[in-house]
């Protein structure tokens, strides 16, 4: 089988969608299976490029639009935007086409699709309700396009429960399946250092700076917690919230405590898990949380939101504390009671430790190799029945 991974995003790029995408990529090359990444061309215009022994395809997506000019624009942009995926079709010849969170990049798969009749697989990332710019919401046509894709794909998936049920609720497709994100578990020892001081207590989180992650709320549980005062709070990142989180650390009075150091590469992100007193998923909604997995790996104690997917992967209590990150108080107790009692600590990081290996990225891709198996034979039986 020769499978084109149609992802939203990659590289160089950072994100769940990307990361996932990334391994599945190249877990597949390892398996000898040919496999080309195409995706958004964001406007960089990258040239085509070898990612991991991977070929990488940075692909045009215009959309039409309401207003004149937006119309205009997407009328001179079509054509040569198609041209530019049917030549990527001709030259990879792909028998399956597996699309990584359904944005603009889904639209062009579903119409490879409907030319070419090659299986179309979708899995979901949750991008019908994680997102800060609320584009199904704004979005017809996408909402159209993935109504239409759920009719014709064959098979949908989605990260979580949590997606699969608004996949089902909003969208009709009623018979998505769960394939999860997965880890590296077999990971090396971090290279780099921690981003802080390893001998002072540091509650760390990571990610992008959207009002979605609600690095906010942590600065605000944070702010009101009863911690040892030499404990500092970290949080690696950049994004569009980045200023608005550093203007209220400073409104709140804890800026000469909480540290800001901006993006940071996969083994600062593993060293400084590592070394955190308690890694922190503050979100206020998550598909899936790829930090979770990550925090469970470190072998820290995690407290994670209750809102969305962690809230299916972590057992209150046991691998973890769950909380809702808008209730300020419930929030700062957890971070006490992690801070504060080393037996609990070392409990839920050994229970976080276990809870892990059920999360491998081979598994994923076993998952989605039973997939490509069953969309390609689909076709292969109706020819087989059509010649009878």
């Amino acid at each position: 089988m020769r499978v084109a991974l149609v992802s939203s995003s990659y590289d160089p790029h950072p994100g769940g969608v990307e990361e996932h995408t990334r391994a599945v990529a190249r877990i597949l090359r390892e398996r000898g299976v040919p496999v080309e990444v195409w995706t958004v061309d964001r406007g960089e215009h990258l040239p085509t490029r070898l990612l991991d022994g991977v070929v990488v395809r940075s692909l045009p997506t215009p959309l039409p639009a309401r207003t004149p000019r937006a119309l205009a624009s997407f009328a001179l942009r079509a054509l040569p935007a198609w041209r530019a995926w049917a030549a990527a079709r001709r030259a990879f010849r792909p028998d399956v086409l597996h699309v990584q969170c359904f944005g603009p990049n889904g639209l062009y798969a579903l119409a490879l699709h409907a030319v070419h009749r090659t299986p179309l697989i979708v899995s979901s990332h949750g991008e019908t309700f994680v997102d800060d710019h609320q584009a199904f919401d704004r979005s017809a046509l996408l909402r159209a396009g993935l109504r239409a894709a759920g009719r014709l794909s064959a098979s949908v998936t989605g990260c979580s429960t949590v997606v699969t049920e608004d996949l089902a609720r909003r969208f009709g497709i009623a018979d998505a399946v769960v394939v999860p994100n997965g880890i590296d578990l077999d990971r090396p020892p971090a290279s780099d250092a921690p981003v802080f001081d390893a001998g002072q207590p540091t509650v760390f989180a990571v990610g992008r700076f959207e009002r979605v992650k609600g690095f906010d709320l942590l600065v605000r549980a944070f702010a009101r917690a009863a911690l040892p005062q030499e404990t500092r709070l970290v949080v690696g990142g950049d994004g569009g919230a980045l200023a608005e989180v550093r203007a209220l650390a400073r409104t709140l009075g804890v800026a000469d405590r909480v540290d800001f150091p901006g993006r940071l590469s996969g083994t600062q992100v593993a060293a400084s898990m590592a070394a955190a007193t308690v890694n922190v998923v503050p979100s206020r909604s998550e598909a899936f949380g790829i930090v979770v997995l990550e925090a469970w790996r470190s072998g820290r104690p995690l407290v994670a939101t209750s809102r969305g997917g962690p809230g299916t992967l972590v057992t209150d209590g046991v691998d973890g504390l769950l909380v809702d990150p808008d209730d300020t108080a419930a929030f700062e107790i957890a971070l006490e009671r992690i801070v504060g009692d080393h037996d609990l600590a070392g409990r839920l990081a050994a229970g976080g430790s276990v809870a892990v290996r059920a999360y491998t990225w081979e598994s994923v891709v076993d998952a989605y190799e039973r997939l490509y198996r069953q969309a390609v034979a689909r076709p292969q039986a109706r020819d087989a029945q059509t010649r009878a």
